[in-house]
């Protein structure tokens, strides 16, 4: 964790990326356990807490974790549509993650002054997004889309480019990615396992942030 950084303040997407080495990608579907839960990952170092719009319940998730739990920074993962990046802003969310990049979902968040971390598979898509001046971007799906072969194979014609490599990223092989001098963080559901969640087991969510933290980053 970053513990220079005033997280009060506006953060920019290297700020989010930098703050500790995993992002943890999080489903909820009972707005009671969001609070808990995002407690129990700030108690083992994770801040940075990307709560997806996966649920009905997750812009609800977004508003109490940002309400109740001020040591927190909650952002919103699986935003598709500008309307959704107005929705997470309203709700509270304080960086917006993506699936994929398109102008509208960029021009969303630059309107509401959200760092964005959209999704690229691509060579393609990495230059759009650099087109809109994003340099920090989410590689996703990461295993599926080459894994660090393609990361490694990126670093020639997009150095100055740092990627949060998502999708298939376990306690197992996070180190391989976060060794690569363009990985900044990694992003994983693996922080907050859905049987956990359920039973309420935050001392495991502690525990497994934790380690998260203590993964090492060549690039930090």
């Amino acid at each position: 964790m970053d513990v220079t950084m005033d997280i009060s303040t506006k953060l920019s997407a290297l700020q989010v990326m930098r703050d500790a080495p995993v992002i943890p990608v999080i489903v909820l579907n009972d707005v009671g356990q969001a609070v808990l839960l995002a407690r129990a990952l700030v108690a083992g170092g994770i801040r940075m807490l990307e709560v997806t719009l996966r649920t009905p319940q997750a812009l609800a998730c977004i508003e109490a974790i940002a309400r109740d739990v001020p040591e927190a920074v909650v952002g919103a993962g699986t935003v598709r549509s500008a309307a959704d990046a107005q929705a997470c802003a309203m709700a509270g969310a304080r960086f917006v993650v993506s699936p994929g990049y398109t102008h509208a979902v960029g021009q969303a968040c630059r309107d509401a002054g959200l760092p964005l971390l959209p999704g690229v598979a691509t060579g393609s898509e990495i230059m759009m997004a650099q087109e809109d001046g994003l340099t920090e971007l989410k590689f996703f799906p990461a295993l599926q889309a080459g894994g660090s072969a393609m990361l490694k194979a990126w670093g020639g014609p997009f150095g100055d480019v740092k990627f949060c490599p998502t999708g298939g990223i376990t306690m197992a092989n996070a180190a391989e990615f976060l060794a690569l001098p363009n990985v900044v963080c990694v992003g994983g559901s693996w922080l907050t396992p859905l049987d956990a969640v359920a039973r309420g087991d935050w001392a495991q969510v502690t525990t497994l942030a934790v380690q998260a933290c203590e993964l090492a980053r060549t690039n930090a």
